[in-house]
């Protein structure tokens, strides 16, 4: 437990104290994830994940003790991290807040020696932190039931082709499902956030029985959540290729539409085990950005 591990990363060389560390102690079938284990994924998955954390303001979510121990919700850098780990500082209300940006395989590697479990991501990037590129719409459902998630992904993903917006699926690697609205980013986050509450009412109104809005959890049911309150400045949500602090490692996992389909897949399909090879498929390829103003236009004509 003592030991430490050298990495070689381009110009960098990383050191992994206490590799042998168990953050994911084994759950039903005995199998348990070390540091070690957690360094190596995201060294694996690193060339697919890092163009969806350049330039990011992160939240790090940090188990010293595993995911059994104590979690610490990390916004500012600490002094001691290298100097050459990318900081921003940004404004808060009565002051600013320096965050950790991830550019280079280096820093993720860095961040999972610190055990940094899960890396959860702003919408927008370093040069414009208040006009987000993207949009997140998080399907939570009130039950177990990943059959649920489905039926409202498929909803959305109707609703948003209409809009003339491509969208992205990934895996929450807890319970639901996020659809991904990557757009140009010339809009701030309150006109961002109207738009995706928009969306989100339209659908909801137009599946009563099965959708809801409603924030408070009372008013809720047994429907579907239609979640769009990360879409604000400061707020986060889970990078796509992170892991979760959850028995097994699962992943947050982008997948193709298609694949949506397939009975295996539901919220937890994919971890530190297996995650790499989906990410080889790139399920995302082609995604494009668009613009917002013609989406809303659209979005007012079926409303």
């Amino acid at each position: 437990m003592g030991s430490t591990l050298s990495w070689r990363v381009g110009r960098r060389t990383v050191e992994i104290h206490r590799p042998d560390k168990v953050l994911f102690p084994g759950d039903g079938d005995g199998k348990e994830y070390t540091k070690a284990d957690l360094v190596a994924y995201y060294r694996a998955v690193a060339r697919f994940m890092l163009p969806h954390l350049r330039g990011r303001p992160l939240m790090l979510e940090r188990h010293p003790d595993g995911i059994e121990g104590p979690r610490f919700m990390q916004k500012n850098t600490p002094d001691h991290y290298p100097d050459w780990i990318h900081r921003i500082e940004v404004p808060k209300e009565g002051g600013t807040v320096c965050h950790t940006v991830c550019d280079d395989t280096a820093t993720l590697l860095y961040l999972a020696d610190q055990a940094c479990v899960t890396l959860h991501r702003w919408l927008s990037r370093v040069g414009r932190p208040e006009q987000p590129d993207r949009i997140v719409f998080d399907l939570d459902p009130a039950g177990d039931d990943f059959g649920h998630v489905r039926e409202a992904a498929r909803l959305l993903g109707k609703l948003l082709d209409e809009l003339e917006l491509p969208s992205g699926l990934m895996t929450t690697g807890s319970r639901g499902l996020h659809v991904v609205v990557p757009i140009s980013g010339h809009h701030d986050f309150d006109t961002v956030r109207e738009f995706a509450r928009d969306v989100a009412d339209t659908l909801a109104d137009a599946h009563p029985d099965r959708l809801t809005t409603a924030a408070r959890k009372k008013d809720r049911g047994d429907r579907l959540y239609l979640d769009v309150q990360r879409n604000a400045y400061a707020q986060t949500a889970v990078a796509p290729f992170t892991v979760r602090a959850l028995p097994g490692a699962p992943v947050a996992m982008p997948l193709t539409w298609e694949q949506l389909d397939d009975p295996d897949v539901d919220a937890r399909r994919w971890s530190i085990a297996d995650a790499v090879a989906q990410a080889r498929t790139r399920p995302w390829a082609g995604l494009r950005a668009r613009a917002l103003g013609p989406a809303r236009r659209r979005l007012g004509a079926l409303r």
